[in-house]
This record gives structure tokens, sequence and C-alpha cells, in this order.
């Protein structure tokens, strides 16, 4: 019988997410599996939620990774923070916010909306307009908006959220592990992201991070979390204390994995790598104007390792993809909704962030356009 895992060859990751894993991390889930009420386990698990907080300048006790991909994290948000009838502004100018806005929607959350253009920011002059309007349970925004490479003001948003009963919720999928996030300093109540992007850990894992305000709030419901998987107040109980209550077998190596990642981004240091993503994002955008190509996001509000670039006229964006896949063994991605067809999307992200791999790609781009 052929075994398809046989013929699996390695692609360079320049796509919107996986990123490239680092052997080690590979290496890691290749450990043997333990029970996940392991008192070894339990050492480790312990080990990634202090690291985690490192990585997000949090104090906040609730910070764990959910068993899952970042869409997990999402979810988890939003079933354990909202009920039925609570008003929720989700800020929107990319596919995920269009998430957010789905989710919180088919919980039965009155769900307004500030939308932007596309490949825009958000504008936090609009934002505080539409708080002066009305008060929210919620408000929510993506960080780093992965379909069109825009960063957005996360910072100033929490400003205009201080002092106010509203939690605060982030997406921040594409940019943990890749620029600097500060959840407390930024008034941060609710965040989740996933293992795959900058971590440069295979997908599986979503982390997580509620303040004492959003758990104050998830234990003051009215009605159970509608949803038992993604049930925080049970969850918590296995993640705390030296005596672990079961909810659900945990992925033990994808814990493995997303412990040494951490490490490794660690190691390196926070500053260094988040330099490290600015300084290759310059050299890929240097080298792109170079050829002739131009980006979509103005420079001041570009994310460091998820870049979109414009397909120029009578280019086919599509067979330009597939031959870098087919014939060079290089992933990028396909623009989406609005921006489908007219934008390719480079990532550089964690392990993938580094000058040859951006060199590769110019090489292989002159050979296919």
């Amino acid at each position: 019988m052929d075994n398809l895992l046989d013929n699996i060859q390695e692609v360079l990751l320049m796509g919107p997410g996986p990123s490239c894993v680092p052997p080690s991390v590979s290496q890691a889930m290749a450990k043997p599996t333990i029970g996940h009420l392991d008192p070894y386990f339990i050492k480790i698990m312990d080990a990634i939620k202090d690291r985690l907080r490192t990585v997000l300048n949090t104090e906040n006790e609730l910070t764990i990774p959910m068993s899952g991909t970042g869409s997990s994290g999402m979810e988890a948000c939003f079933v354990n923070l909202v009920e039925k009838g609570d008003p929720v502004l989700v800020i929107k100018n990319g596919v995920f916010g269009m998430r957010m806005e789905d989710v919180a929607t088919r919980l039965g959350a009155d769900v307004d909306t500030l939308e932007f253009e596309w490949g825009t920011p958000v504008r936090t002059e609009e934002v505080q307009a539409k708080l002066a309007d009305k008060s929210y349970s919620i408000v929510a925004v993506v960080h780093a908006e992965t379909s069109t490479g825009v960063l957005n003001p996360v910072p100033e948003i929490g400003k205009l959220l201080q002092g106010t009963d509203t939690i605060y919720l982030v997406d921040a999928v594409t940019s943990m592990g890749g620029m600097e996030i500060r959840m407390d300093a930024w008034g941060i109540d609710a965040l989740y992201s996933g293992t795959q992007k900058c971590l440069s850990c295979p997908p599986g894992l979503a982390p997580l991070s509620f303040s004492p305000k959003a758990v104050a709030k998830l234990e003051a419901r009215k009605t159970k979390v509608p949803n038992w998987y993604l049930d925080l107040s049970l969850i918590k109980s296995y993640w705390k204390g030296a005596s672990r209550a079961y909810h659900h077998t945990a992925p033990i190596n994808m814990h493995y994995a997303l412990y040494q990642a951490l490490q490794v981004i660690l190691e390196e240091g926070l500053d260094e790598v988040y330099a490290r993503h600015l300084e290759n994002h310059r050299r890929l955008v240097q080298n792109l104007e170079d050829m002739g190509l131009e980006m979509l996001v103005d420079t001041k509000d570009r994310l460091p390792m998820l870049n979109s670039v414009k397909i120029p006229s009578g280019v086919d964006e599509a067979a330009v993809r597939s031959n870098l896949l087919t014939k060079h063994k290089i992933e990028i991605g396909a623009g989406l909704g609005p921006l489908a067809g007219k934008i390719w999307r480079i990532g550089l992200m964690g392990h993938t962030a580094r000058p040859d791999n951006v060199d590769r790609l110019i090489s292989a781009l002159k050979a296919e356009m």
C-alpha cells in the first residue's frame, strides 16, 4: 500500500499562514505522548502560560491555548462573553472583522458595525464618534488584518474605552509573535491568536487571554455558555491549580510544539524577533518596488508579516502562484473578497522572515513574470 506521506515535499511557506516551522518545533511534536493529566504535562502547561504572558505583556491569570486553530480562539471569546441581546460593536476592514460579525450575530447579539475600505486602517476618530452615540458591551477589532496587510490602531482604540464597562476584544492571530503587543497597557480585555502564523508552530492551538474584567463578565453570565467545548468556566479548572479537573483531552503533542516555539522566540529575544520581521519586510518591499510592483497599503499602515502586492495589468495571477508552487516550491496567497484577483499576499511570518527566503521569492517571481 502506498503511503501518501512519503511524497510530501518541503514548501517555502510565504503565504498568509501557516508559516515555516523550525526543526526544533517539529522535533518537539515527535516526543513521546503522555497523558493530559500527567504531572509532567501539567508542568509544561504552566510553562506555556508563563511564556504566553511574556509575549503578550500581560499579568492575566487566564492566559491559555485553546484546543483548535485561531478560529476556535475567536469563537471562544464571543461564546464566553456574549449573551443574547448584548450590544456589540465590530470594527471591520477585512475578512476577519466580517467573521467576528458573523459569530456575534449567530449568538443573538445586537450587532453594530463600523466598516472601513479594505486596504485602509480603522480611523480612530470615527470609532470615537460611534462610541459617543451608544454604549457597548463589547467592542471588537482585528489588530493585524490578514486579508489586506493592514495594521489597525489597537492602542488608540483602547484609550477610548478606558474607564468604561466595555470589554475590548482584539484579534491578534497574525500579529502575535511578529510585532509588539502590550495587552495590559493597551487596555485589551480579551485577546485571541493562532499558533501557525508568527509563532511558527503548526496550526492546532489558539492562544487566548482574558483580563480580570473579562473573567468577571464571564462569571456574571445569566445564561450558560452555549458552546460546551469552548466554555472557559469549565476549561479554566483544567488549567489552574495543583489538581486539574478533566474537561477534554488536550492535544498533547501540539502543546509540546507551542512550548518549543515560544522557547525559540524568547531565546532570540522579543525585540530581536520584531526587528527581524521589520527588516525582512523592508527588504521584500524594496525588491518588489525595484521590479516595478506596487504595494496595496500605505507605508505607515503596513504589517511587516503580511505584504499585499498589487498585480500588474496583464499578469495571470493564478498562473504565477501555481508556477511558484509547482516549479519553485514557494507558496504565496491570493486576494480575498473585493481584492480577489487584484493582489498577492506574501507572508513573512516567524521562521519564514529571513533574508534568504526573501531573495529566493524575488528570484522566482522574476523568472515567472
